[in-house]
């Protein structure tokens, strides 16, 4: 199953082109910003490292969130459009999950996976795993949430867990943070293609007439309202 899958949730742009467990091409640019000027020509550049055309695909995998409200647009919108142009189904393959699965197999055997992402103004965002037996598939052992920092320990209280993402700095810096509870992991802090790919390969095609993928946000965004109100998240 050849599958093309992008990501622009958080601070960077990552395309890549699978075929099973094969990875075709790909390419991951940290971009803050730009990602809509910049992902479709990276689309088209790793379609043609991969020799492929948008006709031979039969998946299309993207990040839903959480992330930024810009980045989360431009990554559905492109997913959408290119899912519609070409005929094929679509995916969406959470932000926190994706980072998961980029943790190496041989630490997380019987180990839980603590997944943070800093989403500023005082929170962080927050999500357990665990990797089943058959290594792929990643199973979640809490909801995503975006929790006030202070809380964030005790909303996950997990036992011998790895925590990844960039919400570390942000959890070490609280006074009851136990260094020996936990294995800090430093790795990418953004997703990865390849591990969405990976993902979306491990659950299959979606059933047909699937609704195309929600964003997750968690949160309302930083602008506001008149009156100076939270919007509604989506």
């Amino acid at each position: 199953m050849k599958i093309l899958a992008f990501d622009t949730a958080l601070n960077a742009c990552s395309v890549a082109i699978t075929n099973g467990t094969e990875i075709l091409s790909q390419t991951h640019e940290k971009r803050r910003r730009g990602h809509a000027e910049t992902l479709l020509p990276m689309i088209e550049a790793q379609l043609l490292e991969a020799d492929l055309a948008y006709k031979d695909l039969d998946l299309i995998a993207v990040t839903v969130g959480p992330g930024t409200f810009t980045g989360l647009r431009i990554g559905l919108a492109a997913a959408r459009g290119i899912a519609i142009a070409a005929k094929k189904p679509i995916i969406g393959i959470t932000t926190l999950e994706a980072l998961a699965a980029a943790v190496p197999m041989t630490l997380t055997q019987g180990r839980p996976v603590i997944v943070t992402a800093d989403a500023r103004r005082g929170e962080v965002y927050l999500q357990a795993f665990n990797r089943l037996d058959t290594g792929e598939i990643i199973a979640p052992l809490s909801r995503p949430a975006a929790v006030k920092i202070e809380h964030a320990l005790a909303t996950l209280d997990i036992e011998s867990a790895i925590i990844i993402g960039s919400g570390i700095p942000l959890l070490q810096s609280l006074p009851d943070f136990n260094a020996q509870k936990y294995e800090v992991l430093e790795l990418d802090e953004d997703p990865d293609a390849s591990n969405i790919a990976r993902l979306a390969h491990a659950r299959g095609l979606p059933e047909r007439n699937s609704p195309p993928p929600a964003p997750l946000y968690l949160r309302a965004p930083d602008a506001k309202l008149p009156g100076g109100r939270d919007p509604a998240p989506n």
